[in-house]
């Protein structure tokens, strides 16, 4: 039988990236690969709201990626059902050491509900696929 600390060290090292969300959209739990992905750190982002570490890109005036983010969070919250953003534009912020600025990024977002005794959805889990390579050439970003 596995105990907690089983599965947080299995959350941890999950290959795909992910979070997990309070409903009010507060970061409870990242893994490693979320970390390498979006040049954080666990014990930076843990406990922070979502949007707060990560802001749309303050150099594009009509950034919509916290926005699309944002609405499919809602939409899993009013559904109780997981939604996925196929594409979404949504840069990184560098770190200062790696030159600044932001870095642009595409990605392929599902959140999916975790229901509690009471039929409402009490966590999200936010999984992130890195598509950059695949839509970026595309779009000539």
């Amino acid at each position: 039988m596995l105990e907690l600390g089983d599965y947080i060290a299995i959350f941890e090292k999950m290959p795909g990236m992910c979070l997990i969300l309070d409903t009010s959209f507060n970061i409870i739990a990242q893994n490693d690969a979320h970390e390498a992905a979006t040049f954080t750190k666990r014990e930076n982002v843990v406990g922070r709201f979502l949007f707060e570490v990560f802001p749309d890109n303050t150099n594009v005036p009509d950034a919509e990626g916290l926005s699309e983010v944002r609405a499919s969070l809602l939409t899993v919250l009013k559904t109780r059902a997981p939604h996925k953003i196929d594409e979404v534009k949504y840069d990184i912020a560098r770190p200062t050491s790696e030159g600044g600025g932001f870095e642009v990024r595409y990605w392929s977002i599902t959140n999916t509900p975790v229901l509690g005794a009471d039929g409402f959805v009490r966590w999200i889990v936010n999984t992130a696929e890195d598509v950059t390579e695949l839509v970026a050439p595309r779009r000539n970003t």
